[in-house]
């Protein structure tokens, strides 16, 4: 190990990191140093610049804390470098993200607020039908949407952005980009198609210093076929005019060219584009029949005046520490942005905003939940525990006893324990779910554990009987399989309680299992059950814990994000002699390099 440089080399301190659990805690010597001086030469560095002042104070004290590193017990050693590595984490992705929105870039427009021209003040609670760019007819078809104030329509948020404010010369012109291109108008024509008389085909030539392109615009129907519009089409644009088109660019036989063009005539090769499409990112709206994406835009933007009316919940130190941009811009910009910066950071901004509410909501719920229901209360320790014990052929690792002491705490309290359990195939999340199923059954209650897949519920039976045996404690597998008559007698058997623990599928759900004393639930992959299966199991007992498992490899983060109202353990250490698990994505291009 080397001295760190004045920034941080983020790879070197997570490998050293990582080295250290790997190899037990022991504070490994390296090449010039041990492991807990490098941390401590590289935390009494100066913290990178742009650190939040939090994070500057955090930095210092791990300096510290590694320099008393020697004397913390191996326990203590492992917390603080979970800790050390979860704030490296973040404090990275805080530093690499932008907080300061760059400037709009060119084609120069018109804003959008400067098309904004109502006689009459609007009112986030103002009725849509009462915008003269809506009226009643129009006001009607948006409550088709769930749209029926101003303020419903200001967070009606698009579903796409098309970008045309990137602009390029004619030269320039790459298949399968969307830009704005600036010419002269070379020629005009109008016609209809010697091949359909009901399809009229415009065409445009424009040049400009660095080349000349063609666009072509359809038109199907009869009344486009008439000689006196088609002539109206050719005056709109004389030869010599300035001429502006967005599109995507196209490839074919005759060379490149826009489809389906947006175009404007401009003043001049200066003069500002007021269209609401061409040279700029506009949106695009969910709509539903009867509804037009220009009136969306249209009403959007005889809206824009309210949003100055809302106010902003985040503080602005939250803002700051998070570099987000205020909600009045972010709404403004999610519908009509500046440029594709500024759209990034309007997005980014609503994006935090729902996931701190679902987080909200999710911990409300949950303290409701404390203080509604009532669960049964675990012995931790018991005779059954010591006895299974006894019997495990192998030793726990420090990850498996750590989550088992976390779930015990839980199922010794009146709180419901609603746990989430993650870890690799083979990290042993199966022996964690028996000390749980244990310490009910050793407190006189039922448990039941329920699996997606036959298959998954069989192999769960198949390596609990063994250890059941052992410990002369009965268990039996009900799936859709299961003959009539066994399904029968355990149904009896779960009535009278003769039957302590029941592994099974979807079939655990039907209304003739009841259970005499249910006190605990074990869920294998979650995911894979709907919300309903899960509650109607939860049903079958009174306020019973639960513990959920799940092999799939989700980050902590979005795991709180996807189950905000679950504690999180995971196992992050697999039993010696396993094989490591190496998870990779690949993109739809470097599907061949994946061996089936």
């Amino acid at each position: 190990m080397t001295m760190a440089t004045e920034n941080p080399d983020w790879i070197r301190l997570d490998k050293a990191l990582s080295i250290e659990a790997e190899r037990g805690f022991n504070n490994l010597q390296g090449n010039q140093y041990k492991f807990n001086e490098f941390l401590c030469f590289s935390f009494g560095q100066s913290p990178p610049s742009g650190t939040p002042i939090s994070d500057r104070r955090r930095w210092q004290d791990l300096a510290t804390q590694y320099a008393n590193y020697p004397s913390l017990t191996i326990a203590q050693r492992k917390t603080l470098i979970t800790q050390t590595r979860q704030f490296l984490h973040e404090l990275r992705t805080t530093l690499e993200t932008p907080t300061e929105p760059p400037s709009p870039k060119l084609p120069k427009t018109t804003a959008i607020t400067d098309k904004t021209s109502s006689l009459r003040p609007v009112t986030l609670d103002q009725s849509l039908s009462t915008l003269a760019e809506v009226g009643s007819s129009r006001g009607d078809l948006l409550k088709r949407l769930g749209l029926y104030t101003v303020k419903d329509l200001l967070f009606y948020y698009p579903r796409d952005h098309i970008d045309y404010a990137r602009q390029v010369s004619i030269c320039h012109l790459v298949a399968g980009e969307t830009v704005t291109i600036v010419g002269t108008v070379k020629r005009c024509n109008c016609f209809t198609s010697p091949k359909n008389k009901k399809l009229s085909i415009f065409e445009l030539i424009l040049k400009d210093n660095t080349g000349q392109i063609k666009l072509n615009r359809f038109f199907a129907g009869a009344r486009f076929t008439n000689r006196g519009w088609q002539e109206r089409q050719k005056r709109f644009y004389p030869v010599g005019a300035v001429v502006a088109a967005s599109g995507l660019v196209k490839q074919n036989r005759y060379g490149v060219t826009l489809e389906n063009p947006e175009i404007e005539v401009l003043d001049s090769l200066g003069s500002s584009i007021d269209s609401l499409k061409i040279g700029r990112v506009f949106p695009v709206y969910p709509l539903t029949e009867g509804v037009g994406a220009d009136l969306i835009r249209k009403a959007i933007i005889a809206s824009l005046e309210a949003i100055k009316q809302i106010r902003d919940p985040l503080p602005r130190i939250l803002r700051e520490e998070y570099g987000l941009i205020g909600l009045k811009e972010a709404i403004n910009n999610i519908h009509f942005p500046e440029s594709p910066e500024l759209l990034a950071h309007a997005r980014r901004r609503l994006v935090f905003d729902e996931f701190f509410y679902l987080q909200l909501g999710f911990l409300q719920r949950r303290q409701e939940q404390k203080q509604i229901h009532n669960s049964a209360v675990f012995t931790p320790q018991g005779k059954l525990i010591e006895q299974f014990n006894q019997i495990l052929p192998f030793s726990l690792t420090n990850a498996q006893q750590r989550v088992i002491n976390e779930i015990l705490e839980d199922l010794n309290s009146v709180t419901p324990m609603n746990r989430l359990v993650q870890g690799d195939v083979g990290a042993g999340k199966t022996i964690v779910a028996v000390f749980a199923i244990l310490a009910a059954l050793q407190s006189s209650y039922q448990a039941a554990l329920m699996a997606p897949t036959e298959v998954l519920a069989e192999q769960h039976y198949r390596k609990l009987v063994p250890w059941f045996n052992q410990l002369y404690l009965p268990v039996e597998l009900l799936t859709g399989s299961t003959k009539k008559a066994k399904r029968e007698e355990i149904h009896r058997q779960l009535i009278t309680g003769e039957l302590p623990l029941l592994v099974g599928t979807h079939a655990l759900i039907q209304d003739p299992v009841n259970f005499q004393k249910l006190g605990l639930v074990v869920i294998d992959e979650q995911h894979r059950f709907g919300v309903q299966q899960r509650a109607k199991l939860l049903a079958k007992g009174k306020s019973p814990h639960v513990l959920t498992m799940t092999a799939t490899p989700i980050p902590r983060t979005l795991a709180l994000t996807l189950h905000g109202d679950l504690d999180v353990s995971q196992i992050d250490e697999l039993p010696p002699g396993r094989q490591a698990i190496q998870t990779t994505a690949l993109t739809g291009k470097e599907r061949p390099k994946l061996m089936i």
